[in-house]
């Protein structure tokens, strides 16, 4: 498992970028695949995105497809997620997450498969 803080929300008006920053320490930050998750109030954790091991393969859930790019550095082991064109109903707090299958390169994620979150960030758009 790996210790995830995440950084970089905030308030912003319809149609900005935000740019969420997830540090994660450990030394076996390469065995995991990672990803994004989102709660907004009064709704269930929903997977945004998610990233394989490599960094070779990632995926969004469509309501964010073409706004929101995850990443990787392995070097600084940390995960990105660049958010453009936010809407208000991207408002809700945001995740960071550890896959807990080691060597995962699939492309299912939910909040049962994950065994390390972060503390959350919260990301506010208004119209």
């Amino acid at each position: 498992q790996v210790q995830l803080v995440e950084s970089g929300g905030g308030l912003v008006q319809a149609g900005a970028s935000l740019t969420l920053s997830c540090a994660a320490s450990g030394r076996t930050f390469s065995r995991w695949a990672m990803g994004w998750f989102r709660q907004a109030p009064g709704k269930e954790r929903e997977f945004v995105a998610a990233i394989s091991r490599s960094g070779v393969s990632t995926y969004t859930t469509e309501s964010v497809k073409g706004r929101f790019t995850i990443s990787r550095d392995h070097a600084k082991n940390t995960v990105l997620l660049q958010m453009n064109n936010l809407k208000p109903e991207d408002t809700a707090v945001y995740y960071c997450a550890q896959d807990g299958r080691p060597y995962y390169s699939g492309t299912y994620y939910s909040p049962n498969t994950i065994a390390s979150w972060g503390q959350g960030t919260q990301v506010t758009v208004s119209s």
